[in-house]
């Protein structure tokens, strides 16, 4: 005789982004009151911090320092260790290995916390490591780069690359916090501030006409370091992402619909063909355009709207056109769509635009029409599209 015992639970997630700056100046207690609500007694503290962001804030480790000793009576600083940055890190199993190490050697428990700073590879990598880490580690994310402060680091996964494939190794585990702070933003690349802008429009495209004006509209001030407008811009598209993620009815993603990869099957391909030479954000803005382009290929928009989506990327400085050499790598892209359909466990769901603001998924794509979006995208690319 066989018997089925029944359970079923549900456990509910909280947890706040913030917005600051100077997040580790004495006067700020921003830092210091995130850890106290959770206890009001000393907390030991490991801080993963990323080499490039280190380098760009040579004072940030002894500042970090300096600010848990003057609020000792709840942050108890550890060690402050230093990791390669870049997708790099993603790819390399010793930076996780010495996250754990440090986690074994400093008795980081569950009532401790992994803070990490610096950009989304590294919040990724990090957080992987707090999240297998005695099954969980309490994890803070200090993001860095306009990219994870949008989008990478606002959501509920982390990961590391294997086999190689992007992201083939990673958890769900919602972080205690995160803490956007406007000053990380002030030393970055060029390459890396426009980069993030690529997930803004990506959501923009899909869910908010709206936004994506708003985008349209101040494309050349972000170009140029407005800081307001990339604050704003920053603010709606992490408010976006965090909304989905709670409202969406999928936060751990096990249906099939994946509408925040739009653009991403072609992108997570680029960056392995490209060694990851191309950010993410970059590869992003060129797989949106490819979707787009393919979309008013098969109907769905029309040349105007495909035109305003090229016109937005190029006037905020992206490059659109596709490093592809030869016949064989442009077959080795277009795989990317079966890879993209392992990903979402067999059935295939790629997003593409019905109208600016406006999501359609179709579960098919044909080859030579992509194929034909992709020497489109390629043509245009050479001209500014006016």
């Amino acid at each position: 005789m066989f018997k089925t015992i029944e359970q079923k639970f549900e456990v509910s997630y909280q947890y706040g982004l913030h917005f600051t700056e100077n997040l580790f100046g004495m006067e700020n207690t921003l830092f210091k009151d995130i850890i106290k609500v959770y206890k009001n007694e000393p907390v030991k503290l490991l801080f993963v911090i990323d080499d490039g962001v280190a380098a760009a804030h040579p004072n940030l480790v002894k500042n970090v320092k300096a600010y848990c000793e003057h609020y000792q009576e709840n942050l108890v600083h550890m060690k402050s260790m230093i990791v390669q940055g870049g997708e790099v890190c993603k790819n390399d199993e010793s930076q996780v290995e010495a996250i754990l190490k440090a986690v074994s050697e400093y008795a980081i428990c569950r009532h401790s916390f992994v803070v990490v700073i610096g950009g989304g590879a590294v919040i990724d990598m990090a957080g992987h490591a707090a999240a297998i880490a005695h099954r969980g580690v309490k994890l803070i994310r200090i993001p860095t780069t306009v990219l994870s402060q949008d989008d990478s680091a606002v959501g509920v996964k982390n990961s590391v690359n294997a086999f190689g494939k992007k992201n083939f190794i990673g958890t769900f585990a919602p972080p205690y916090a995160i803490i956007n702070d406007t000053d990380f933003l002030k030393t970055l690349e060029q390459r890396d501030w426009i980069s993030g802008i690529s997930e803004a429009l990506k959501v923009a495209l899909i869910k908010d006409k709206v936004f994506f004006e708003y985008l349209e509209e101040n494309a050349y001030k972000l170009r140029d370091r407005n800081m307001e407008a990339m604050q704003y811009t920053i603010y709606r598209c992490a408010e976006m992402h965090m909304h989905h993620i709670a409202q969406g009815g999928d936060p751990f993603e096990s249906g099939s619909s994946r509408p925040l990869d739009f653009g991403h099957w072609a992108a997570h391909k680029l960056e392995y063909m490209t060694n990851y030479a191309l950010r993410h954000g970059e590869a992003v803005a060129k797989g949106i355009v490819l979707d787009v382009a393919y979309a008013h290929l098969v109907g769905l928009i029309n040349e105007t709207d495909l035109n305003r989506v090229v016109r937005v990327f190029q006037n905020i400085g992206f490059d659109l056109s596709f490093p592809l050499a030869s016949e064989k790598e442009v077959n080795e892209l277009l795989n990317g769509i079966e890879e993209f359909r392992e990903h979402l466990g067999g059935e295939l769901t790629i997003t593409l635009i019905s109208d600016i603001g406006v999501k359609h998924d179709v579960h098919e794509i044909d080859r030579q029409t992509m194929k034909k979006a992709l020497n489109l995208v390629n043509e245009i690319s050479k001209l500014k599209v006016e």
